[in-house]
Parts: structure tokens; sequence; C-alpha cells
């Protein structure tokens, strides 16, 4: 499950920099396009159980195990890649999934979070959806990039 899910992350460096709300929206649009079928394997093996709850904490831990062993070195990430990751996991993979607009997305999220938030030291990060965030640009997200 999630073969190479960490592919997802390849173009970080690029969907970060200065995001705008046109940028955004196109950038998400891609994301969606060229990564949108992990977030459909997600939602599909949750969906394909009784216990939900158990899939999405299953799914929850095996990303975040493959996106830590993918970007750590020496069983470390340093604190810059960390921070690029958790904003990347904010502005695009959580908002992915609440696209969907499938049933239990939200609880698949709050799972990926959880697990999220375990595996990687020092981090604590939360999630909203893809409207919020876009309407709370203005030229620049929150002001600051």
């Amino acid at each position: 499950m999630l073969d190479h899910v960490e592919v997802i992350f390849t173009d970080l460096d690029e969907m970060l920099r200065k995001l705008k709300k046109p940028s955004y929206e196109a950038n998400m649009e891609k994301f969606r396009r060229e990564h949108g079928h992990y977030i459909d394997e997600m939602t599909e093996y949750m969906k394909s159980s009784d216990d939900r709850n158990m899939r999405a904490e299953t799914v929850g831990n095996t990303f975040a195990d493959k996106v830590n062993y993918a970007f750590s070195k020496n069983g470390k990430i340093g604190g810059r890649k960390q921070a690029d990751l958790n904003f990347f996991m904010i502005y695009y993979v959580f908002p992915a999934i609440l696209l969907t607009n499938e049933d239990g997305a939200g609880m698949l999220c709050d799972a990926i979070r959880a697990a999220w938030n375990k595996k990687f030291k020092n981090t604590n990060i939360n999630y909203t959806d893809y409207d919020t965030l876009y309407s709370s640009f203005r030229n620049k997200i929150f002001g600051i990039f």
C-alpha cells in the first residue's frame, strides 16, 4: 500500500515558493492531477472495511513511516526539511484528501495527522480544508510569503 508515496513531495520547494492565490490554485490542481491516485488509494482502502477507524489508522501509520524513511538520513530529518514537509502536508495533502468529499475523509486526515505528529520529532500540525486556505490568501498567504 502507498508504494513510493514520497514522490508526492517531489515539487515541494517549487510548490511552497512564493505562494499566492493563483499559484496555490494551480499547484493544487497539479498536485491532484499528478498524485491524486495516492489519495484515491487511501480512501478506497478505508472504504473497503467495516472497521474504518482501524483502516484509517493503518493508512496514517503507513504514510508517516514511508515519508519518514524516504527523507531521513541516519534516522533524522533536518529542521528545515521537516518544516517544509509539515507545510506541504497542511497546504496540499490534507486539503486534497478533504476535496474528495468522501465520507470519512476527515477521519482519514485525523489518522494521518496523529501518525505524522507521533512519527516526526517536535511536530504538532493540524489541517484545514482547501476553501479555508484559499480564502485566507490575499496577495500572499497570511501575508508572510
